[in-house]
């Protein structure tokens, strides 16, 4: 079921909670009545086999970058058979942007997209760099962030 559309000028607040478990490093977290397990890397002694928290970056970024994709093709009315975002993130302590906290050194994206011509593409990559609050603010803080995309035909034969 697709949820009605809140526009725009609407301000959205979000919320999550994540508690400490008995496993040293293990958090279980939660958004909305979504659960998730969440791992510390093994460096800091954290059990690593779930997600760790700078994946989860990553991943938020490169859902929200397929998601809002997705809307910008549908409201222009581009063609768009499918999105695929890969997220890369290098955190370098030698190398930090901001004196006094740590975020990501690097982060790059690669993005394919099946269906648009590379003009619209470019246009709604352009868009997504826009519109999306996790790449805004990976952007804002990252030493370097990078976005590299690429149309790809659509696979689906023509109508006729």
């Amino acid at each position: 079921m697709t949820a009605p559309a809140i526009p725009s000028s609407t301000p959205r607040t979000y919320e999550a909670h994540a508690e400490s478990t008995e496993v040293f490093g293990r958090v279980a977290a939660s958004v909305r009545t979504h659960r998730l397990t969440v791992d510390g890397p093994v460096r800091n002694g954290a059990p690593g086999e779930a997600p760790t928290p700078g994946e989860l970056v990553l991943v938020a970024v490169a859902s929200c970058g397929a998601e809002v994709l997705q809307v910008l093709a549908r409201d222009a009315g581009a063609p768009l058979d499918a999105v695929t975002v890969t997220a890369r993130g290098t955190i370098d302590l030698e190398q930090q942007p901001h004196p006094g906290v740590t975020v990501f050194s690097s982060v790059e994206l690669d993005i394919v997209l099946r269906g648009p011509s590379a003009e619209q593409a470019a246009a709604l990559v352009a868009g997504f760099q826009r519109r999306c609050p996790v790449y805004g603010s990976l952007a804002v803080a990252s030493g370097r962030m990078s976005v590299h995309h690429h149309a790809e035909p659509s696979t689906d034969p023509p109508e006729s």
